[in-house]
């Protein structure tokens, strides 16, 4: 037996980065078919959760209630995690412990393979595709079907989701019906061949195809959107009736889940279960909520508890709150950054404001050194979060974490050394001046030499006033502007407590 010593990492992230934003961002607002798509669901999405959200009085009080219940949690996450293995276990289920990607697919496939299963049926999870589960499985002979519709879609078709809640997003209804009639046969029952694309028509073949996986699969492997410690008491939420069926029929249960899922008792859980479906969906209420406690006769139960860089997170105090999140994906919705580029951009399973704070955060900030600035820091994505997470400040905390570039740094260090004297910043801004000419008749600069190129490959720069404000000042009162006395040393000027 080994012993491990530190803070467990995610090892491989090959789910949680990929290109750089800016190169990966620029195909994306290239295709207007794309935007199209993005801003009509968004716009949608929006429209709903605003109006459900404005019929409750107490909306503030209940998403303060869920970020006081998040960090209590997280708080006292050690406890609670025990106290949740033991309930599960007290109720005939098995647990498992993963640090890594690596461990938590070593356990599953072992796990599936113990069966003599070569398939397994899917309902939507957000951790199994953090660590790559389904590559996993396949490489080790093994067939993942997901049975969420959306995700159906994006397996099909060969691709990658593009949003948390409604993976397929970046796909009209066309695009679905090809997919469907091209995949569908090669994999378990094809498509009517005189499929339209009415959604009526598109959800009957997908419900078709799915039943027989429903019907033949011996494992089911879930996610979980809670889990209460008290009870041991695991939930799942979900519109389409996919999820009850994965977690009723097979004999055999997995459900992945990350340890922040957590909550103390069944009393916070109400309070997610109102915030969530508002949020994410604009429903009052799931269609369908499945909870369950341990194995129930006849089907075995495991639990496989996942690290993976959470407990990371969770040693930083300005970044912890990104494990409040509850994946409801409000943020990604009201984001005009990915309204315009879609999830794709982000190269990782958590696109969206929240994936740029924790995506960074999950792989080490160096590994994802671009995200921190996919935000135009406007605030939309923290006014609607259901447990107010600043992300804007979030954002703000890990570009100060990741390596900037050697250009970026002399630029820095010239500025720095500039306006540490009244003497070189009076000689910097007169010859700033000189600028003007780039601008020429537009007034504005296209176009600067490296290492300056960097901020004119993709916006203008203004050229420099004419007269600056201490110049104006010097004009208009007859002398220079006095000098702002220097803070006092050890205090902040507003009195000792």
């Amino acid at each position: 037996m080994s012993t491990f010593l530190g803070l467990p990492r995610a090892v491989d992230t090959s789910q949680l980065r990929g290109r750089p934003f800016p190169e990966a961002a620029r195909a994306a607002v290239a295709d207007p078919q794309l935007r199209r798509n993005l801003g009509d669901a968004t716009a949608t999405i929006r429209a709903k959760r605003a109006r459900v959200v404005g019929e409750v009085p107490d909306w503030e009080s209940l998403r303060a209630a869920g970020a006081a219940i998040k960090d209590h949690t997280l708080a006292n996450l050690d406890s609670l995690l025990l106290q949740l293995e033991a309930a599960v276990t007290a109720r005939g289920g098995t647990v498992h412990w993963a640090r890594d990607s690596a461990e938590a697919n070593r356990i599953v496939t072992e796990l599936v393979r113990a069966t003599g299963a070569d398939e397994v049926v899917k309902v939507k999870s957000m951790a199994t595709q953090e660590i790559g589960l389904n590559e996993a499985l396949e490489a080790a002979g093994i067939a993942a079907w997901e049975t969420d519709l959306a995700e159906l879609i994006v397996q099909l078709g060969h691709d990658k989701p593009s949003h948390i809640l409604v993976p397929a997003i970046h796909r009209n209804r066309a695009e679905i019906r090809e997919i469907f009639l091209r995949e569908m046969g090669a994999v378990g029952l094809p498509a009517p061949a005189d499929l339209t694309d009415s959604p009526p028509a598109l959800a009957e073949a997908a419900r078709r195809h799915l039943r027989q996986k429903f019907l033949s699969a011996r494992v089911a492997i879930s996610g979980a959107n809670f889990a209460v410690a008290a009870t041991g008491t695991l939930s799942v939420v979900e519109s389409e009736g996919n999820g009850r069926m994965c977690l009723t029929l097979p004999p055999t249960l997995i459900t992945v889940m990350g340890i922040e899922k957590l909550v103390p008792t069944w009393q916070d859980l109400e309070v997610f279960l109102q915030l969530l479906p508002r949020s994410s969906t604009g429903e009052r209420m799931n269609p369908y909520t499945s909870m369950w406690s341990g194995a129930v006769e006849g089907q075995d139960f495991h639990l496989v508890l996942l690290d993976n860089g959470r407990t990371a997170v969770l040693g930083d105090p300005s970044g912890r709150s990104a494990l409040r999140c509850i994946r409801c994906s409000a943020c990604l919705n009201v984001c005009p950054v990915y309204e315009r580029t879609g999830g794709h951009a982000y190269g990782s399973v958590y696109p969206g404001p929240i994936g740029a704070v924790l995506s960074p955060q999950l792989t080490g900030p160096e590994l994802n050194a671009t995200l921190p600035y996919a935000s135009s820091l406007c605030g939309a994505c923290y006014d609607v979060c259901p447990v107010a997470i600043d992300i804007p400040t979030m954002l703000v905390h890990l570009r100060a974490q990741v390596p900037h570039p050697a250009p970026e740094r002399a630029v820095m260090r010239a500025a720095a050394y500039a306006m540490g004297s009244p003497r070189r910043w009076a000689a910097t801004r007169s010859a700033s001046r000189a600028g003007r000419l780039l601008g020429g008749r537009r007034g504005r600069i296209r176009s600067l030499p490296p290492p300056l190129s960097g901020w004119t490959a993709s916006r203008d720069l203004p050229v420099p006033p004419a007269e600056g404000f201490r110049d104006w000042w010097t004009r208009t009162h007859g002398s220079p502007p006095p000098a702002t006395p220097p803070p006092a040393a050890g205090g902040d000027g507003a009195g000792a407590a």
